[in-house]
């Protein structure tokens, strides 16, 4: 049986406008789409040892299905210990002595480190490679792989090295949620109700009732409203303050407890629960508790 037709939302850039299709088996359908969008361009996968046996024979076999060449494929350990200076220089290193050109592209395919590994590299390699992204998480597919926020961490704390890049393409397969363990797929939970709360401030009944299925469409969403991360409209701002959502809290008590060995939304989604019910009430006319 063939997969429904996606939903796609493009994000409006102008000449840098680029499209999100969302929905089952485009992991499979990635070949076909990147070869209408770019053309003769050959490609490098960038992808890590636990969505690797998942899902990057799919990719591969669509990718030669569709005649797109592939030159390199790079699989890094999982984990937020590969956002960082030697894993970064290992991708650029990959991909130079790949031979790849500006008009060539590299394709994200993981969850939110791979992306935001791989979309710097292709920031800087050549002075700004094509990037594809594949989130397979659904933190990545909601937040990380939309906005073109790309970077890795230092010693002085996360995301303080990297570039704004956008991708040319988003691929948001539904069906790589199903391959998730749970505490990977509750890690992106918080993030969706963030959007929820956004978008539909008297939807918190829905979230109960249709679980998985509001928790995809919620992450439409906020692709809806995203350009360019840093001109973001400030109503997505407000949401990440401190009255919204307390998430500036976060690096603190990941810092100075044991949390810093957790999920990063496990913690924000610890500091939504403290911090935003009261914004949520101010929000929908609920009298204070």
């Amino acid at each position: 049986m063939n997969a429904p037709a996606p939903r796609i939302v493009t994000v409006g850039l102008g000449v840098r406008a680029y499209d999100i299709l969302i929905g089952p088996g485009l992991i499979g359908r990635a070949g076909a789409e990147i070869a209408a969008r770019l053309p003769k361009a050959r490609v490098a996968i960038v992808t890590d040892a636990n969505v690797a046996p998942c899902h990057l024979a799919a990719l591969k076999l669509g990718l030669d299905n569709n005649g797109v060449g592939l030159i390199e494929t790079l699989i890094l350990p999982a984990g937020e210990k590969t956002k960082s200076f030697p894993f970064f220089e290992q991708v650029v290193d990959g991909l130079l002595a790949a031979r790849l050109e500006r008009g060539d592209a590299v394709i994200a395919l993981g969850g939110g480190v791979i992306g935001d590994l791989t979309g710097f590299a292709a920031g800087v390699v050549r002075r700004g490679m094509q990037f594809v992204q594949i989130p397979t998480s659904l933190l990545a597919q909601v937040d990380s792989s939309v906005g073109g926020k790309t970077g890795i961490n230092s010693a002085h704390g996360k995301n303080l090295v990297g570039v704004f890049h956008q991708p040319r393409l988003v691929l948001a397969d539904t069906g790589a949620l199903d391959t998730l363990p749970p505490r990977e797929f509750r890690a992106g939970y918080a993030e969706v109700a963030k959007y929820g709360l956004i978008d539909q401030p008297d939807s918190s009944p829905g979230w109960r009732k249709t679980g998985a299925a509001f928790f995809r469409r919620a992450g439409t969403h906020g692709s809806d409203r995203r350009g360019p991360a840093n001109q973001r409209p400030m109503l997505w701002r407000a949401t990440n303050s401190r009255p919204a959502t307390g998430r500036c809290s976060i690096s603190g008590i990941r810092s100075a407890t044991r949390w810093k060995r957790r999920r990063p939304m496990t913690a924000r989604g610890w500091c939504m629960g403290k911090a935003s019910p009261s914004a949520w009430r101010w929000r929908t006319g609920f009298p204070p508790a």
